[in-house]
């Protein structure tokens, strides 16, 4: 009977310390490859140093001496839960509140005024939480008292380290300085946590509105629509074309008629076969 040999990381440099080492053009190629197949996001040459240095963390944490051994281990079935972990610290996951925030007051002007019945908005790589908290802070107060019964707001990343603290949903204090002082005092818990930091925790009329989950744009979607709004802004921008194209139908199959796409500010349509009403910069209507 043939006997399979299991892969397992090796043990570190003696001391237990970690060797730096060179990321080689044939390594990055792999690296970059794995990523866009699982993700479909296309990593462009001059972003060596980059990968480099993400991944020379999960190196550290392994004990792995080099690239080579990284991933072997990563390709193999015992390091099936790093290769997640190395598409996590690839994964780019800027983000804020109120960022690009012509797009909200647009939804606030434009959009919500007119909705009837229930509410449905998708947060496409979300990240760490700013933008659903954003929206659900937006539609608290156009829509007051009914909001709570009428508005569901999906909100998905393909980062679980990202959800992780999306769904925490505490920042600190730098980083609420967009969003205005009444809705902070409305909508957050002001504290200081355990090593003296402050901060803020999105309080119970955003948490019941976001539901948080794990989703790879590239795999099967489990939920119907439709959606009266779905925002995958500075997304798309890392995918190719063949990529951007299947999204972009994708997306126009979920919205309800009259529905809206907002994209990134530094992303279009243009170039792209859809069936879109150009609205305004990175806003587009089914």
């Amino acid at each position: 009977m043939r006997q399979t040999r299991t892969v397992m990381p090796p043990i570190a440099a003696p001391g237990g310390i970690f060797v730096e080492c060179d990321l080689t053009p044939a390594q990055f190629t792999r690296i970059t490859d794995m990523l866009y197949e699982h993700a479909g996001i296309r990593m462009r040459e001059g972003k060596e140093g980059l990968v480099r240095a993400r991944l020379a963390k999960r190196l550290r944490k392994l004990g792995l001496s080099n690239f080579s051994a990284y991933l072997s281990f990563v390709q193999s079935e015992p390091g099936r839960a790093e290769f997640a972990e190395m598409i996590d610290a690839l994964t780019t996951n800027k983000t804020s509140f109120l960022r690009e925030v012509s797009h909200f007051d647009y939804l606030r002007d434009q959009v919500l005024p007119d909705l009837r019945g229930p509410v449905r908005i998708w947060s496409a790589g979300c990240s760490t939480g700013e933008e659903p908290y954003t929206l659900a802070m937006l539609v608290n107060e156009a829509m007051g008292a009914d909001t709570p019964r009428r508005v569901k707001i999906l909100a998905t990343d393909i980062s679980h380290r990202v959800l992780g603290q999306a769904k925490a949903g505490r920042y600190p204090a730098e980083t609420m300085a967009d969003v205005p002082s009444s809705w902070l005092q409305k909508y957050w818990t002001q504290k200081t946590d355990d090593s003296g930091r402050e901060v803020s925790d999105a309080g119970p009329a955003l948490r019941t509105l976001v539901q948080f989950a794990k989703l790879n744009l590239m795999e099967p979607w489990p939920m119907q629509g439709p959606f009266d709004a779905i925002l995958c802004r500075n997304v798309m921008i890392y995918f190719g074309k063949a990529t951007q194209q299947t999204l972009v139908e994708r997306y126009w199959a979920l919205l309800r008629p009259g529905g809206h796409l907002f994209v990134g500010h530094s992303e279009s349509l243009t170039g792209l076969t859809h069936r879109f009403r150009y609205v305004q910069p990175a806003v587009y209507v089914k």
